[in-house]
């Protein structure tokens, strides 16, 4: 048996997005506060596709230093005995020459699949990332990059364990 996993990056913005919302009829012109700023909260994450679960974590900056490191943190969370098949897109940290040493060195255990260039939508984890926007930053003020932060932990804090929203939203086997 084998583990498939999807993996990708994302950011967060501070200044949250605005969309549709149902507003009582006795309220007037509602004002949704929007934090003038290009502040976000980074992350890497994985969705197993057989089991609904999230690895993931928050990273200041995506290079192949911290892809890397995420790689080896994902590898702690796999079992030993499967082999996994990894589904990414083609950022150029994804190809560093200084990954190579480490993926030959696993190249018994993983396998990278790229995806063809521009086509996210391929890529099931980017449900996650849409569903956490609409959980936690939609409609949302936040007057410090600390309460953004505070509200993405706990929505992944909910989601540490393999559970039916993930399996339902991405999982294909």
């Amino acid at each position: 048996m084998n583990e498939i996993w999807s993996l990708d990056e994302c950011h967060f913005q501070q200044h949250g997005g605005r969309c549709a919302m149902w507003i009582p009829p006795e309220e007037k012109d509602p004002i949704v506060l929007h934090a003038p700023t290009k502040k976000n909260v980074s992350l890497f994450g994985a969705l197993n596709l057989s089991s609904g679960r999230l690895i993931h974590t928050i990273s200041p900056v995506f290079n192949a230093v911290t892809f890397a490191d995420f790689l080896k943190k994902l590898f702690k969370h796999c079992s030993k005995q499967k082999r996994i098949y990894l589904i990414l897109d083609n950022a150029k940290y994804h190809h560093a020459v200084m990954l190579k040493p480490w993926l030959k060195k696993h190249k018994h255990r993983l396998t990278l699949l790229f995806l063809p260039p521009y086509s996210p939508e391929l890529n099931p984890v980017e449900r996650v990332w849409k569903l956490t926007r609409r959980n936690c930053t939609h409609n949302q003020f936040f007057p410090s990059i600390d309460g953004l932060i505070q509200k993405v932990k706990e929505q992944f804090i909910r989601w540490d364990t393999p559970n039916n929203v993930l399996y339902k939203l991405c999982c294909i086997i």
